[in-house]
């Protein structure tokens, strides 16, 4: 056997064996739009996956995680995803932050927040998106000024992940002005702030699901050490898109687990109510099958970062719009949500079944993490060497 068949035979068992005793509750909630669900519970199932050694599986042994190969990283983001395992709450600590502190962090850095990282006793926010800086992220006019020891910072942040559950926040401010002529992105810098100090406001934003996974966050005089900054001074655009690098990878053949049992689940619904009798719901289920096999096979094969991302956020988008004509009119009517004493809250909150959250949620799915333009144009400057897109 293996050593790679080996690694996937011991997270499975083990997963096994977890999930069918205390933590089978929690078998198949979270994920995209359902964040809220028993939230406290699956932070303490991160936690148990910690003291048993499987967060951080992909770090260097040296930081904590098991120094697992890329072929030992995707058996554990499957297995994990077939186990129907709970929807992980440290992915931008674990994914994102910690390999950028393990490459471009100092060493007291690293010393102070791996630890925490791998534990998951501190939870991390990505502080880049603005109102007026999204895609265009060299544009943000967040704003830290160094004051002897700490850096003090003023701006908002918008469309920010689980920041109301997070300890700390990666910032990408503006520490020096722009000077004229100079590139876009010069003068950036990437700050590790705390949350939890005055002059932070973190107001959640509510979704077309009902619920607040990303927030709005306002900085107004918030202060971190002048060490807390991640790279050099007008560093931060080169670090920022190293974080940006490591959130496409192996933990993606994972979320491609996901696709498929929602696939498979839609293909059952069709059956169930007739649909599948349209030749035209088979030809899309068809495409949609086939599509999935060209996503599994993009990501096997490493294909750059911005085209996989492309492919599979409309992929996924398209499944949830399936879903809905394959739903038929049933589609469209949500349950009210229900009061403490039982009577129904036809005002306020409703109830989404699955098929419903998937087709609002995947909505954003051609947005977030860079919109589908800008992927177009990272493809076609930067893969197929096309003449770069003209700047105003």
């Amino acid at each position: 056997m293996s050593s790679v068949e080996e690694f996937r035979t011991e997270i499975r068992d083990w997963l096994r064996e977890q999930l069918d005793g205390e933590y089978a509750a929690l078998k198949g909630l979270g994920g995209p739009g359902r964040e809220h669900e028993a939230f406290a519970e699956r932070l303490a199932w991160e936690r148990h996956l910690a003291a048993h050694g499987w967060t951080c599986v992909g770090w260097p042994v040296e930081h904590g995680g098991r120094g697992a190969s890329i072929e030992q990283q995707i058996a554990f983001h499957e297995e994990y995803a077939l186990a129907d395992a709970p929807a992980r709450v440290n992915h931008i600590g674990e994914q994102l932050l910690g390999p950028t502190l393990i490459d471009h962090g100092t060493d007291e850095q690293k010393a102070r927040f791996l630890p925490a990282v791998r534990a998951v006793d501190e939870l991390w926010c990505q502080g880049y998106s603005e109102p007026e800086a999204g895609s265009d992220l060299a544009a943000v006019r967040t704003r830290a000024v160094l004051d002897g020891d700490h850096w003090v910072v003023h701006g908002q942040k918008i469309w920010t992940s689980l920041a109301h559950e997070s300890q700390w926040c990666f910032v990408l401010a503006r520490t020096e002005p722009r000077a004229p002529g100079a590139r876009p992105h010069a003068g950036l810098s990437y700050l590790l702030v705390p949350l939890d100090q005055p002059g932070v406001e973190i107001r959640p934003i509510v979704q077309l699901t009902g619920t607040s996974e990303f927030n709005e966050v306002f900085f107004d005089g918030a202060t971190t050490p002048a060490s807390y900054v991640v790279g050099a001074p007008g560093d931060g655009w080169r670090i920022a898109m190293a974080t940006l690098g490591y959130e496409r990878g192996a933990s993606t053949l994972g979320q491609q687990v996901g696709f498929r049992r929602e696939l498979t689940a839609l293909v059952d619904l069709a059956r169930a109510n007739g649909a599948v009798d349209d030749p035209l719901v088979r030809a899309r289920l068809v495409s949609a099958w086939a599509g999935l096999r060209t996503l599994r096979a993009n990501a096997l094969a490493g294909v750059d970062p911005s085209l996989a991302k492309l492919c599979w956020s409309h992929w996924h988008r398209d499944l949830g719009e399936l879903a809905m004509d394959i739903r038929g009119a049933a589609g469209t009517l949500a349950a009210a949500g229900t009061r403490a004493d039982g009577s129904y809250d036809l005002e306020g909150a409703y109830e989404l079944d699955d098929w419903q959250r998937l087709f609002l949620f995947s909505r954003a799915d051609t947005i977030y993490a860079g919109s589908s333009e800008i992927q177009r144009t990272i493809i076609a400057e930067r893969v197929l060497g096309l003449p770069k897109e003209p700047r105003a």
